[in-house]
């Protein structure tokens, strides 16, 4: 059998690497003369989104520097490839963002909080995704008008949470690494008190965000069927007639990628409508879908799926590329690996040369809106985001290397929060690029979407 390194070794190794990249260097951002322009970098995804929603995603693209930042994951991919890393890898969240982790419900019912978007996942370096949270940290807090001292130290926060927890981590059984969460009731990892208040309000939100909850909202009777409501150019129905053929074929070949019990589930509810909805911010343009699922006709029992379009993640020009054939079947892995319980109905198929994966539109899912948010609620968000970002990592890399790395001193903490306010600067620099772009009509937008 081979001989395995002790845990002390793997710190010390971890530890060994600040000699070939100090902590500080990941605090400078400078654009080298061969950057490629930002609207370049986002028209060359284009070719794979549906043409007349590109205007949309544009818009909502426009509407601010943090909005500019939540689509743009290719322009920063790209920059992030130009960046000092020690060559410690996990499995990224890839799109690491403030909007991006929130709660939802796990298979027995508990509400966490962790990562809930994985349409860029890829392994790659751990620095990557910690950037990434703490650069929307700072954009966060600017669009919210907050000081420059408080955005600085949301992002210090961000990363201090996650060293710490990563410190943590590396002292914890492998097992018990895996089984770790962002419990409410139970909290096994440590949470801050302020965020404990935060989850605890946004939870009776997410309690309410259930498909039984949202179906008068969404449906209505139409000659003695239910049928989703048109909400264009958010949610329309196709006009092509064979979509509804189309779209019963691609579930049974999603099916096949669940387990047998869940199929069974899903043998007690039939498809009765699709249509095409507008999702986020990076996703507007992609092809994505909602399906009204019933069971028993006498008794409201609705489930409602999303087929959303996986493509190429924005991070392989710069990676290793997947391993797997289908898209989709790389961000359903990749979420699994990293989220500590996913969606029961998580599966993938292939429908017209498109990957899509399957995921339940509504279950107790929850983002803490930004706009609402003061001071202390940016940093206590920032502190769960952190704690969340080690413990996927930790899932995937090896923490007592990492940690080792990292210390116990500030150091990277502070390094990351200058990264992170010129990375800002840089996302204002490219919305503005955008703008410009919008303004003679280089880029077409619809603006207030």
């Amino acid at each position: 059998m081979p001989k395995l390194d002790s845990r002390a070794q793997r710190v010390a190794r971890g530890k060994s690497l600040r000699a070939r990249v100090r902590r500080s260097r990941h605090r400078d951002w400078t654009p080298g003369d061969d950057r490629p322009d930002p609207v370049d970098l986002l028209q060359a995804g284009d070719r794979v989104r549906i043409p007349e929603l590109i205007p949309l995603r544009y818009g909502r693209m426009a509407a601010s520097p943090f909005a500019f930042f939540r689509g743009s994951a290719a322009v920063m991919a790209r920059d992030l490839s130009t960046t000092p890393t020690t060559g410690l890898t996990v499995q990224l969240g890839g799109d690491a963002h403030l909007s991006n982790f929130g709660m939802f419900a796990t298979p027995e019912r508990a509400q966490v909080f962790d990562v809930n978007d994985f349409d860029e996942t890829l392994r790659g370096p751990w620095e990557w995704d910690v950037k990434r949270l703490a650069t929307s940290l700072v954009l966060a807090g600017r669009q919210d008008g907050f000081s420059r001292t408080q955005n600085r130290k949301a992002a210090r926060v961000a990363v201090r949470a996650y060293r710490r927890a990563m410190a943590e981590f590396a002292a914890m059984r492998y097992l018990d690494v895996w089984y770790s969460h962002i419990d409410l009731e139970d909290a096994q990892t440590p949470v801050p008190h302020q965020g404990q208040l935060l989850i605890e309000r946004a939870a009776s939100q997410a309690r309410r965000r259930t498909g039984l909850h949202a179906f008068p909202k969404l449906v209505q009777a139409v000659r003695g069927s239910w049928r989703i409501r048109d909400a264009p150019p958010l949610i329309v129905h196709y006009q092509d007639p064979e979509r509804n053929a189309e779209s019963q074929s691609f579930f049974d070949r999603y099916l096949a990628t669940l387990p047998d019990e869940r199929r069974m589930l899903l043998d007690r509810y039939h498809v009765v409508d699709v249509a095409q909805k507008v999702v986020g911010v990076g996703s507007v343009g992609t092809a994505c879908s909602i399906l009204l699922l019933m069971a028993d006709t006498d008794v409201a029992d609705p489930l409602f799926l999303q087929l959303k379009q996986a493509t190429s993640s924005a991070l392989e020009p710069y990676l290793e590329p997947s391993p797997y054939p289908n898209h989709a079947q790389r961000v359903v892995v990749g979420q699994h690996l990293i989220q500590e319980a996913s969606d029961v109905f998580l599966g993938w198929g292939r429908l017209r040369s498109r990957d899509f994966y399957v995921r339940q539109l509504l279950d107790m899912k929850f983002s803490y809106d930004i706009t609402i948010m003061g001071p202390r609620s940016l940093l206590a968000q920032a502190e769960l985001c952190g704690v969340a970002l080690a413990r996927a990592h930790a899932r995937t890399g090896d923490p007592a290397q990492i940690t080792g790395y990292l210390g116990d001193r500030p150091v990277f903490d502070e390094a990351v929060s200058r990264f992170a306010e010129e990375y800002a600067d840089q996302s204002v620099r490219d919305h503005q690029v955008l703008l410009n772009a919008i303004k003679h009509g280089r880029v077409p937008a619809r603006l207030g979407l």
